[in-house]
Parts: structure tokens; sequence; C-alpha cells
């Protein structure tokens, strides 16, 4: 019995709830299932049917259609029977398993998009002399009195075209479930159900990111021999890397390295016989030796038996992208992908394929809990929203000169479910602090106009050149209302982080709407509020009020609801030696950062100055702007006002030059005052610790009047009209 895992389940409630109201409704609808490739999608589609017909809240009896594209069809059926072998609830079958040329009660029809979806082999769609074609099957069901689910996997490959939409409503289905990382009817869709990356990467279901071209900079001259062989031989180098690492924590796991050639049939053949002869003259990978497999429509090597098994010998499959859709070995790790043609892009298909973890767990090595891509195309461009946030195009490395090992003990409390979307309570807590901060007298009701910069006289000299092209100067035009709109809803989507944007905008909008309705009587959706809020008078003082609702939601309602954490105990915790960035993060130049170079993102004001203060001082010898919620991390336990134990991840590590070590946590304002459990944690560590015999001191940071003060104190107290018992931070 396959025991599903707790997003997977809570998903699968909310999805069979949506699909039941779509069917209640008098017209045929949309129901859209978005989730990441690698979460499960189909395991939690069939569970959903499975509890649609088990609990039969409907009323009606169903049928259903589960098309997909290629030959994902078979693959689907082959992990539904499996899936459904135990209770025998729900019947899968291919066309020529159908009794009496109708779907029966809770059976699933199993279709090939591509075997009905082309205009000259049409052969489930036509009329032919037995009368059995999709169309009477169809006929015939409905006369039963059965309703019609249809499942279109994959939904972005298929349910685009015209010939597509006259199938989709030529079948007619009570209820449509699109199934896609990345669907494309959002627009049109009654209900969406979404689960974030964050949620699948907290159950270790997937890699924690991708690397692309790690460690190039480093690469001499000498060594960069022709484009092919240098990302073939550091790939394969890397292959060797992690095949050791997994021998060290005693799994037999063997790294498959994915070669994806050239989908045009014009560059496949000679791109084919190069990466052969590179692999067997350069470094010995033959077909003949067990170590290379091919997948090609017209080219399949005997060694592709048993490649998925974790252990198997081949080390190299090289494929063709249209094996990629549906394909799982999860010791697939590396992707060689080679320049193609200009327009070349990442997808979520093409990294898709490495992103599963092989024992569905991480590992203390944490390069073993990445993904590789090695390419030689001049940029990257990802064109899907998750993976924008997935592939890592920046790394910072600790200065090992400078840097000697701290040995801190630091803890890590690993999820037991994560908590990423804003309920309604959101909205309560932004319209209390809207009042606790008069953030009516802090706006512009009438802002400057909101204007964008269009490109004048521009030219290009190099289109495979990215970045800025040159251009004599730009023009500034008004926005109008449906450009206002976007930038509106970009503005609300890109502030919502932590949580996940597609279901937690709706609650952001609605607190700022409110706001307005009840301050100033404009009504929700108004134009005018979007301007006011988006007026670069205003829109720094509703992002600093987001972020602080979002920080006190997290403390009255995320940390209250959080299940008990399994405790990991780091001994000897050190800087990560690597760490790796995607594009969300800017550069920025700090000379006494340990990781180099220094990349950020949004940090807040408190930490921006925090910063530049550490980098002034004589006394400071480096210093480490710590992350969250990883083991890599540093983090000191505490306990919050319900007794809950969590992880405190301060701001900032400083190593000074007297061989003292900080500990700091910036906070401004009301954040300073919520710190009470955390501070108390962090004092109590450091007491402990230096009864150990390290020499650590620190405490809540906060930067008043001009000068920086911090609290070291075992009982915590902040009133910002009596810091008598605060310290001056004299560094």
């Amino acid at each position: 019995m396959i025991e599903l895992k707790n997003y997977q389940k809570e998903a699968v409630e909310r999805l069979k709830e949506k699909v039941e109201r779509a069917l209640k409704l008098p017209e045929n609808e949309i129901v859209i299932f978005q989730a990441p490739t690698g979460s499960g999608k189909t395991l939690m589609v069939s569970e959903t049917l499975k509890k649609l017909v088990k609990e039969g809240k409907y009323g009606k009896k169903l049928s259903f259609i589960w098309i997909s594209v290629r030959m994902l069809h078979e693959q689907s059926k082959e992990k539904l029977e499996k899936y459904y072998e135990d209770d025998r609830l729900i019947q899968c079958s291919y066309f020529e398993d159908l009794e009496d040329r109708k779907i029966g009660e809770n059976e699933i029809l199993f279709i090939n998009w591509h075997s009905i979806n082309k205009k000259d082999i049409n052969i489930y769609v036509r009329e032919n002399e037995q009368d059995n074609n999709l169309n009477t099957i169809i006929q015939n069901t409905r006369e039963e009195g059965r309703d019609i689910i249809l499942i279109i996997d994959e939904s972005h490959h298929t349910a685009k075209s015209e010939r597509s939409k006259e199938l989709i409503e030529t079948i007619g289905p009570k209820v449509t479930i699109e199934v896609s990382a990345t669907p494309k009817h959002k627009n049109i869709a009654k209900e969406i159900e979404v689960i974030d990356i964050s949620e699948v990467k907290a159950e270790e279901m997937i890699k924690s990111e991708i690397a692309v071209n790690p460690g190039f900079l480093n690469i001499p001259e000498n060594r960069r021999k022709s484009s092919d062989e240098l990302v073939i031989g550091e790939a394969l180098k890397k292959r060797e890397e992690l095949a050791k690492l997994y021998k060290k924590e005693g799994t037999n796991i063997n790294p498959l390295v994915l070669i994806q050639l050239p989908d045009k049939r014009s560059n496949l053949i000679n791109k084919k016989d190069e990466v052969l002869r590179i692999l067997k003259d350069k470094f010995n990978i033959t077909e003949e030796n067990g170590k290379l497999a091919v997948w090609l429509s017209e080219e399949k090597t005997d060694t592709l038996v048993n490649i998925d098994k974790p252990d198997n010998e081949v080390e190299i499959l090289v494929f063709k992208q249209a094996i990629a859709l549906g394909w799982d070995c999860p010791r697939a790790q590396i992707l060689v992908i080679f320049r193609e043609s200009k327009s070349f892009t990442f997808t979520i298909q093409t990294i898709g394929r490495i992103m599963r973890m092989p024992e569905l767990k991480y590992y203390s090595h944490n390069e073993l809990n990445k993904g590789y891509v090695f390419t030689n195309l001049p940029n990257i461009t990802i064109t899907e929203y998750y993976a924008k946030d997935y592939i890592t195009i920046y790394e910072a490395k600790r200065d090992n000169k400078l840097y000697k090992n701290i040995s801190l003990p630091s803890i890590y409390l690993k999820r037991q479910r994560a908590r990423t979307r804003l309920s309604g309570e959101f909205v309560k807590i932004f319209m209390q602090l809207a009042e606790e901060t008069n953030l009516k007298k802090k706006i512009t009701v009438r802002p400057s106009k909101i204007v964008s910069p269009i490109i004048a006289d521009g030219k290009i000299f190099n289109i495979d050149k990215t970045g800025e092209i040159e251009h004599k100067g730009t023009i500034d035009v008004q926005l109008n209302e449906t450009e206002l709109q976007q930038r509106f809803d970009k503005f609300i989507y890109d502030n919502c982080t932590p949580y996940a944007p597609a279901d937690s905008s709706d609650r952001t909008k609605t607190a700022i709407y409110n706001f307005f309705n009840q301050k100033f009587r404009l009504k929700k959706y108004d134009p005018q509020v979007q301007r006011i809020v988006l007026g670069k008078e205003n829109v720094q003082v509703f992002v600093d009020l987001i972020n602080l609702a979002k920080e006190r939601y997290k403390i009255e309602v995320v940390e209250k609801i959080s299940e008990k954490r399994e405790l990991q105990e780091v001994p000897k915790w050190e800087v990560p030696v690597i760490i790796s960035y995607n594009s969300k993060y800017k550069r920025e130049e700090h000379p006494k950062s340990i990781m180099k170079p220094f990349y950020t993102k949004k940090p807040s004001k408190p930490e921006k100055m925090f910063m530049e203060m550490l980098d002034k001082s004589k006394k400071v010898k480096w210093w480490f702007k710590n992350g969250e919620n990883e083991i890599k991390y540093f983090a000191v336990l505490y306990k919050d006002e319900n007794g809950f134990e969590r992880g405190f991840y301060v701001d900032f590590i400083v190593q000074f030059t007297d061989g003292t070590i900080g500990l700091f946590d910036t906070k401004s304002g009301m954040t300073a005052k919520d710190a009470g459990p955390r501070a108390e944690g962090l004092q109590k560590y450091i007491k402990e610790q230096n009864k150990k015999g390290k020499k650590l001191w620190g405490g809540i940071a906060i930067y008043v009047n001009g000068t920086w003060r911090y609290n070291d104190n075992e009982k915590y107290e902040y009133n910002p009209n009596d810091l008598s018992s605060w310290k001056f931070l004299e560094i």
C-alpha cells in the first residue's frame, strides 16, 4: 500500500472538493491541478478519483477518460492499475477492452492523445463499419446515465490547439481535470489547485536545487577544449565525485548522466556520432563495456534493460528530447545539453528528469541533494514558473584563506508539514498593523504618475549576446488601466514570498483593498487603489507593512499550527563551503563577507545597515549572513510561547579579531517587540557554550538615534521609550 505524503493528502482532499463543486454546476467546467514535476501528480489524481467514487457525494454515476501524450497513457494505466489493485474500485481499460462500446461505471478509458489528434489516422473518432468510435462510445456512456470526467495528463502539451479543443468539445466532459506543472488554461478554469515546490522539497522528494556549470570559472584556459568535450568531461567528473559520495553514504546508487541530443533530425545524426566518438575515444565509455545506453526512435541499445535500477552499471544515457516526458529514472542526476538554436530555453520537462531524489530523502553530503546541468549554451532562460526558482546560476565560496573552523553546535528541526499559504487571518493581521503603524497618515493619496520606460533607438549587433542592447535612451509612457493592473498583480505576487503566490495573492490584495475601503471609501478593484500603492512615494511603505504582517502571521498563525518537528543536532557547524543562488539574488560588494562573492535577495533596511557597519569595523575579521530552514545554516533551539521547539536562525555570525564570535539578529520596531522567546533562547545558548570554552556574545540588535544597540539579557525586554537595559554595540 502506497502511503501518501502530508502535502499529497491535503492536496487530494482539496482537489476532490473542487471537482465535486464543479460537478454540481450547470455548465461543463475545467479544474486545474498544478503540481511540480516529481511531486507525484499521477498518484494524487488516482487517489482523488478513488475518493470521488468511494465517497459518492456527487450523487450521479461516473465514467472517466484519461488522455496522455505520446506513450504516457500506458505508464499512467500501469500506475493506476497497481494503485487500485487492492480494492478494485476502479477499472482501467484501453479502447479495445471496453464492453458493449461504452465506458462502464467507475471505469477509466486510457487514450494516447496523438492517436486521436491526427487528421489522417483519426481511428477513434471517425465513423466506421462497426460503429465503434469515440463519438459512439461517449453517446452510449451518457445514455447509461453517467457523467464523464476527462483527465488531461501533461495538459500543457495537449490542450492548446484548435483541433484539441474540438476533441474536448466532442467528448463534452462534465468536468475536465487538467494536470500539469505549467497549465495553460488558468484564465478559464473554474477551480485551481496548486502545490508549491517548497512543499515537495520539504518532504525531500526532489532535489534541493539544480546547479548549472558549477566551477567553470576555475577551469584553466589550457583545459578549455572543444565545448562539447568540455561539458561532457566536466559532467563525467561530477558523476565520479557523486558515485564516491554515495558509497560514503553506504548506498548502492550509481548516478546516471543524461546527454540530450538536438530534437531536429537535421542535427541529430552528426551530433550523435560526435558524442559517441568523444565518449569512446576520450573516456572509454561504450555500449560494449556496458557503460553506455542509447535511446533514440531509430536506435535502442540492449543496455537499456534495467537502466532505471539504482545500481545498474550504465553511466551515460544518450537520448533525444522526445523521451524526456514521463520517463522516470531517479538515479539520473546530471543532464548535458548542447547548443541547439538561438531560441533554446530550459523548461520544466528539460530538467524534470534529474529532479527526483533516488531514495526520497536527502543525504548528509549536500552535493548528493542537487541535480546538475552542464551545457555550452551562451545563456539560459527558464520558461516556466517552478523552474525560475529552481535553477541556480550563481555560486559563492567560503574564503578558506581567512576562515578557521569555529565548530559551533547547531540544530535543525525537520519539517513534518509545510505551511506555505496565507489564510484569512492575514487580512485581519494586516488591518491591525495598519492601525498600529498609522498607515493612513504615512501614504500620499495623490502620488506621482506611474510610468513605464520604453526603449528608444536601440540596436542589436550580436543576437547571441544577452543583456541590455545598445540604445540612445528611453521614453516614459504612463500606464493604462490594464498595464496598471498587471503591474499591481506582479507587485502582489512578488511580495507574497515565502508563501505560495498562487494561493496567497488574493489574501494580500483583499487586505489592501479592505484598508482603502475602510479608510478612504474606495471600492474594491478601484484603479486609484493600485495607483496609490504603486506610487513611488508609497510603494516601500506597503512593502514594509506586508513584510511586517507576514512576520506576525508566521508567529501568530503558522508556528501555532505547525506540528512537532524532528530535532537533528549538528555538533560542529561550520560556515558552508559553497552556497548556490537562483536568479532572484543580486551580487553586492561586501569586503568582509566570508562568502565570495556575496549574493543577497531583498535584505531589510536594518540588515543593509548592519552589513555596512561590519564592513567598516576594524574589529571584525569576517562575517557570515546566515540563511534559514536548511541544515547547512546555523540555528539555536528555543521554545515559543506555546512550548513548541523552534530553530532560531540568527542573521549574522561575526568573527572578531580578538577571537570572539558574535551572534546577532537585526530587528526594528514591531519585529523587536516580538523577539522575546528567540532572544532568550539565544542567550541560553551563548551561556551554555561559554561554559564549555567558547567565546560567544551577541543578541538582538537595533539601530536607534544613529547608534547600534544590542540586548544580551537572559530575560528579554523591549520598550522603545526605555532602552537602558540595551548595550551600545561598540565595534
